[in-house]
């Protein structure tokens, strides 16, 4: 069950939470997928574009597109008889039905080029409108309900960031053509068929004969090609994802001398791409081998058929040409497989991979929890608290119990420092209280999350200027200059104000610019202008020195935020009021601030 209900403003966690970390579906990998689920994944990330609120843009050019579609097959046709009577007319040495056709041709040649030009166009503009309207999804879906940190702990979908951006694209781009052709394929199977039944009944025959055979061996020969494309999308994300990690943490690794080690792990993960690549080359040259035969003998054929029905005076010449242009027509089209297979092996693997992101995603409006949340009703800033009680916390995978019934309340303008050794879980405990983690049992009362924020050890510094720095989340916040300014000044500041001339529109590489110890004080520029009822610190000053330390635990105390920290410094002992200690067993208790147990 869903963990986080609200009641007047106020979030409760209940009993039996579910592992924030389980997928909603086990994605398959390779060609284990079987057709049905790739088929239902493509219907409903297609449906749901033609359901949204773009559905009438979408269906206009939906509509425009299959009219075109439709024109471009009926050009064909034209041109193919067009050009019957034009190598008819030559052999014949017909001169006035030459200049004829030969207008003729010119005439359908300047019909077919606009009608050409804006199916492209029209095509494109489609999957670009899908492609804006699905990545816009995914990426709302992605932070709603924190599923971007959920699926980092997600065994079945690896990187999310190369399925919203690059298997989207691949996808909406991809589904449109190879729909486009499908469609003129029907179209040019169903008009030259008549065509070619007119000329020879036995070449329709040969012609179905030779698609199905020729369908089936291809599909035996490419088959490995889905599972190997499948797998090249995932290690061609995992050398990327690799090579901005080295671009994030260059400073940690310059430190380490860790040179060496990043590029035998980058060389590994390139080596591994380079692998699974040859062996997607290795099967697309054996696919080569028989589709290349295939249409090579395809052109040999129709004339074989339908010559000596012109030797013996049955046909004119230019229906030699004209059966020999519709049989590759025909052909083509009956043979989509074959011709396709390479592509359509690429778009299988692109599909399974965007349809595991798509099934895994939390189907859960922020927007709407966000104007709840605003709806609320509003209570007593002095009746808020947090109160655990009885809450069990367990391991993401719910293989270990970190805290066992743990029970405390904590209200407005009062303190509690969490302690305890590596592993005993003092993070996870603010993780529950969160909603990060939402395994376990137990009930969690806090304030709803306009009245509380999380400072993490490590600050996130976004791109930007140095006012949407300190605003971050709440950019678009109205606070003056000088209220900034004076919080500056307030957490020591002043000398990253000096380095931009006191420039707060000032553009800088801050997560380079700044040295921890001052991007933990940008975090508590961030607590004090935001200023919420109550703040949970994740050992937030572990780079800071003792006086800033100081400073900013006194500017919490005046501030009458309630607050909650994780540290390890017996020094932190004397801001709070309370400490909770920790145990490796899960066992807990807590003592007043140099008092005994209570």
């Amino acid at each position: 069950m869903r963990g986080m209900s609200r009641r007047h403003g106020v979030a409760v966690l209940k009993t039996g939470m579910k592992n924030p970390f389980s997928s909603a579906t086990e994605e398959k990998t390779g060609t284990t997928a079987s057709f049905g689920t790739v088929s239902r994944q493509f219907w409903f990330m297609s449906k749901a574009f033609f359901a949204s609120e773009r559905r009438r843009q979408a269906y206009w050019f939906l509509i425009v597109l299959l009219t075109l579609a439709l024109s471009v097959g009926g050009i064909q046709v034209v041109m193919s008889y067009v050009a019957r009577d034009f190598m008819t007319a030559i052999a014949q040495k017909d001169e006035p039905a030459y200049w004829q056709s030969l207008w003729w041709y010119i005439g359908t040649f300047c019909l077919a080029v606009p009608i050409g030009v804006y199916y492209r166009w029209t095509e494109e503009r489609l999957a670009l409108l899908w492609r804006e309207w699905m990545a816009k999804h995914l990426i709302k879906r992605y932070f709603n309900n924190r599923a971007y940190y959920r699926l980092r702990g997600s065994a079945s979908i690896d990187n999310p960031d190369q399925r919203i951006s690059e298997d989207v694209r691949n996808f909406t781009v991809s589904s449109l053509s190879f729909f486009l052709i499908v469609l003129n394929a029907t179209v040019t199977v169903v008009v030259f068929v008549g065509v070619l039944w007119a000329i020879s009944e036995t070449l329709v025959g040969v012609l179905v004969l030779y698609a199905l055979v020729g369908t089936g061996l291809s599909i035996l020969i490419g088959r490995r090609l889905v599972g190997l494309n499948y797998s090249q999308y995932q290690k061609e994300a995992d050398f990327r994802y690799s090579l901005v990690r080295v671009r994030d943490n260059a400073e940690s690794i310059a430190f380490y001398r860790g040179e060496n080690r990043e590029r035998r792990d980058l060389t590994g993960r390139l080596g591994a791409a380079v692998s699974n690549m040859l062996s997607i080359i290795g099967w697309n040259r054996n696919l080569a081998f028989f589709v290349n035969s295939y249409n090579y003998a395809a052109l040999v054929v129709p004339v074989v058929i339908v010559a000596p029905l012109f030797m013996r005076g049955e046909v004119a010449f230019g229906v030699v040409t004209q059966s020999a242009g519709a049989f590759a027509q025909v052909l083509a089209g009956a043979s989509l497989i074959i011709t396709q297979f390479e592509r359509l092996s690429a778009y299988l693997a692109g599909v399974q991979r965007l349809g595991g992101l798509w099934d895994d995603l939390d189907d859960f409006d922020a927007e709407d929890e966000r104007v709840a949340l605003q709806g609320t009703q509003d209570v007593d800033d002095d009746s808020l608290t947090v109160n655990l009680d009885t809450l069990t916390v367990l391991t993401p995978d719910g293989s270990k119990t970190l805290v066992n019934d743990l029970t405390f309340e904590l209200r407005r303008n009062q303190s509690l420092l969490i302690m305890g050794a590596s592993g005993t879980g003092k993070s996870s405990v603010l993780r529950t209280i969160a909603g990060l983690w939402s395994i376990g049992a137990g009930t969690l009362e806090r304030p709803p999350w306009r009245d509380v924020m999380f400072l993490p050890q490590r600050p996130y510094m976004i791109d930007g200027n140095l006012r949407d720095q300190l605003l971050y989340p709440y950019s678009d916040k109205p606070l003056s200059d000088d209220k900034i300014l004076a919080v500056v000044d307030k957490v020591n500041l002043a000398d990253v104000l000096e380095r931009v001339d006191k420039d707060l529109d000032r553009v800088m590489d801050w997560i380079n610019v700044l040295s921890i110890g001052e991007q933990q004080r940008v975090a508590f520029a961030r607590l004090f202008l935001r200023n919420p009822k109550f703040a949970f610190l994740d050992e937030a000053t572990s780079a800071l020195d003792e006086e800033n330390q100081e400073r900013l635990y006194q500017l919490l105390k005046e501030s009458r935020i309630g607050f909650i920290s994780v540290g390890h410094r017996t020094t932190l002992t004397k801001y709070h009021d309370r400490i909770l200690q920790l145990d490796r067993s899960g066992s807990w208790k807590i003592t007043e601030s140099g008092a005994t147990a209570v």
